[in-house]
């Protein structure tokens, strides 16, 4: 059998709390004519069912939709459509200026960053210098200290050296006649000679001793006064260094702060714009024939679908509320980001010949299970997949050419596609819900269909045992 293209899925909603089956509010849906109540609306309905019945038969089915692009909504759609290129333009000149402006923020944290390890490293070369500043004013406290006690051991010792510089003057005007006739004897004149030199030599010893002690103190004090002073020069110049540093943070801060501020004011204004741009390709899906559905409309469309391909609605129902919510998400990405670049001729080509500008339609965004999207509306098929498919929906929705945003072509093509893939199934398993899980299973992932038998295959049918009921009773009134 020909291999085929699976479709790919866009949001997960098998944990989805919200069901079709609720009350809801009334819901505007611009693929199908609005309804207007009447008291005969049962007949009305039941007479419309009749004849698309009849119709089907005669091979002649057409969706239950106005006409696709009536002048009115075709107008609409290009007016909308040029808006949503304007606003494009402004999300994308938007989103420079809050890059450039986070930029700017990240580079101005840097610069600021720098400053700070700048400031602290002063900091730290400022606390050296306090403790060497510390350390030499001790150094000169001890210095002074020792000039002040060899100062005062200087004053102490002053009478002595004054008894001795006397005892030496006197001794110095003692003849040598006179010592020979007052000495005893020869030896003690030769001892008070002695005795002299010694005198004079202890004299110039201790005198040259103390004025070089108190030389060397006062050039060490120098020393460690110049020594501080450079210390403090040093200190000066690096307190300089931070009060600078100190004040061109300041200014990087305010900057920062005023960058954070545009950064933020271009956020909001991105993000208003995104919303405006999302509500008005919304309204060109519904253009398009899709957009949201009320239970009773999905399931008119599924049963046309399932009369012409003999697959059960409430299994369509199943698949395409797991794909797309029945029209709700139909995917938030561009083609030229989320698409294989494979598929996007081939997708250009289809909305050239659907009058749709390719920039104005959501496709699929990438998921866990794929490294690309840009699967196309409710029933999620990729370019590929719908062209082995986009002449058989034409024949049963009379739509030329099919449009995959239209529900009724969707449904169609969902149906077709799961038809195919059932007589592979139908072969493999004997049970028409097994078969269905495997079928299932092959819509969202193609060849590893075995690897999600049990989880998306299993969630698939067990939507569609309820829907099943929900349609039971719906026939049932």
């Amino acid at each position: 059998m020909k291999r085929l293209h699976r479709p790919r899925l866009v949001y997960d909603v098998q944990n989805s709390k919200q069901t079709v089956f609720g009350k809801l509010p009334q819901r505007v849906n611009l693929g199908v004519r609005r309804l207007i109540r009447l008291p005969l609306s049962r007949f009305l309905k039941i007479t419309t069912f009749a004849v698309a019945m009849i119709l089907l038969a005669l091979g002649t089915v057409s969706a239950p939709t106005t006409p696709l692009f009536a002048a009115n909504s075709d107008n609409e759609r290009q007016a909308l459509e040029a808006q949503l290129q304007t606003l494009e333009t402004q999300i994308g000149q938007y989103q420079d200026q809050i890059d450039g402006y986070h930029k700017q923020g990240n580079t101005l944290k840097n610069e600021i960053g720098t400053m700070n390890a700048q400031i602290s490293k002063l900091n730290l070369e400022i606390k050296a210098i306090n403790l060497q500043l510390s350390e030499l004013n001790n150094k000169i406290s001890d210095t002074q200290s020792k000039i002040v006690d060899i100062e005062a051991s200087i004053s102490t010792d002053k009478q002595s050296l004054g008894v001795l510089l006397r005892n030496l003057y006197e001794s110095e005007r003692v003849t040598a006649v006179e010592i020979l006739l007052t000495s005893n004897s020869l030896s003690d004149v030769f001892n008070d000679l002695n005795n002299l030199t010694v005198l004079q030599n202890n004299v110039s010893a201790e005198i040259a001793k103390i004025t070089d002690l108190r030389v060397q103190l006062q050039d060490q004090k120098e020393q460690l006064a110049l020594a501080k002073s450079d210390t403090q020069t040093s200190k000066s110049y690096r307190e300089t260094q931070k009060s600078q540093v100190d004040g061109l943070k300041s200014e990087k801060n305010k900057l920062l702060d005023i960058t954070k501020g545009q950064e933020t004011r271009y956020q909001t204004l991105l993000q208003q714009t995104k919303e405006n741009a999302a509500q008005i390709r919304s309204r060109i899906f519904q253009l398009l024939g899709g957009g949201e559905l009320t239970f009773d409309q999905a399931y008119k469309y599924a049963k046309l679908a399932g009369d012409s391909t003999g697959i059960r609605p409430a299994f369509l129902l199943a698949i395409l509320d797991r794909e797309s919510a029945l029209g709700q998400n139909v995917g938030r990405c561009t083609y030229q980001k989320a698409m294989n670049p494979k598929d996007q001729p081939i997708f250009l080509v289809l909305v050239s010949a659907l009058s749709i500008n390719p920039d104005t339609v959501s496709v699929s965004c990438p998921n866990r299970d794929g490294a690309y999207g840009g699967a196309m509306g409710p029933a999620q098929f990729i370019p590929t997949t719908w062209n082995l498919y986009d002449d058989q929906v034409s024949k049963i929705t009379s739509h030329n050419p099919a449009n995959p945003w239209n529900n009724a072509d969707a449904f169609v093509a969902t149906a077709l596609y799961v038809k195919d893939s059932m007589k592979g199934c139908s072969a493999i398993y004997s049970s028409q819900v097994s078969a269905e899980r495997c079928a299932a299973a092959k819509y969202y992932s193609g060849s590893r269909w075995r690897s999600y038998l049990w989880t998306y295959g299993d969630a698939v049918i067990t939507r569609a045992k309820s829907f099943q009921d929900d349609i039971d009773t719906l026939n049932s009134n």
